[in-house]
């Protein structure tokens, strides 16, 4: 039985979780939790439940995920040698991280379980979270000030920003993979924790 769980749970952990200095000072910053239903009343119930209705990932289902919303208010100033300069930026950043959360009332034992199992998800996430707000930092600090030449109607700076912007984006999801295959590994904390929870380990 062991053992065909073991198997099992490699198949959905893998699809756990998708998420870097702090912010810049003027980032309007929100963070906010949304949980889905789950049902059962032992850990491989709840288990079972979180692969039936979590998040979908690819073609599998996560435990959990963080998503975000980054929309950004930038301020081009024409120069008098016929540049252009982005001299500042106000972002907001809305992050979301969804959760899976009984419907039910848990026998103490599982819900003891389920405790320790669920706060080991959402710190989890929360490093997802410090990824996107590592990287909002590194875009503030790469294009605010960024000037370019021969631009009066500060049109080529807007694009001369993009690479900046996509970099940074692309660094974040390497460093969320690179976690995520770190703590899911065999032994690593995420893994533990749910063998913890479908064992019903105290």
């Amino acid at each position: 039985m062991r053992s065909a769980v073991r198997s099992w749970i490699v198949l959905l952990v893998i699809a756990l979780g998708t998420s870097v200095p702090s912010t810049h000072a003027s980032a309007e910053t929100t963070e906010r939790v949304e949980n889905y239903a789950i049902s059962g009343s032992s850990g491989i119930e709840l288990y079972r439940s979180i692969g039936e209705r979590g998040p979908k990932a690819g073609v599998a289902s996560a435990i959990a995920h963080t998503n975000f919303k980054l929309t950004w208010s930038r301020n081009y100033v024409p120069q008098d040698d016929g540049g252009c300069t982005l001299v500042s930026a106000r972002p907001k950043l809305i992050i979301t991280y969804t959760l899976p959360k009984p419907s039910g009332k848990l026998p103490p034992a599982v819900k003891k379980q389920w405790d320790t199992f669920i706060e080991g998800v959402r710190l989890h996430e929360e490093v997802h979270g410090v990824h996107i707000k590592e990287m909002l930092a590194e875009i503030e600090a790469a294009t605010i000030g960024f000037s370019v030449a021969d631009d009066p109607k500060c049109q080529k700076v807007r694009k001369a920003i993009i690479p900046s912007l996509s970099q940074a984006s692309v660094r974040q999801r390497e460093r969320s993979r690179d976690f995520d295959r770190v703590e899911m590994a065999n032994g690593g904390n995420m893994h533990r924790l749910i063998l913890a929870l479908v064992n019903g380990e105290q």
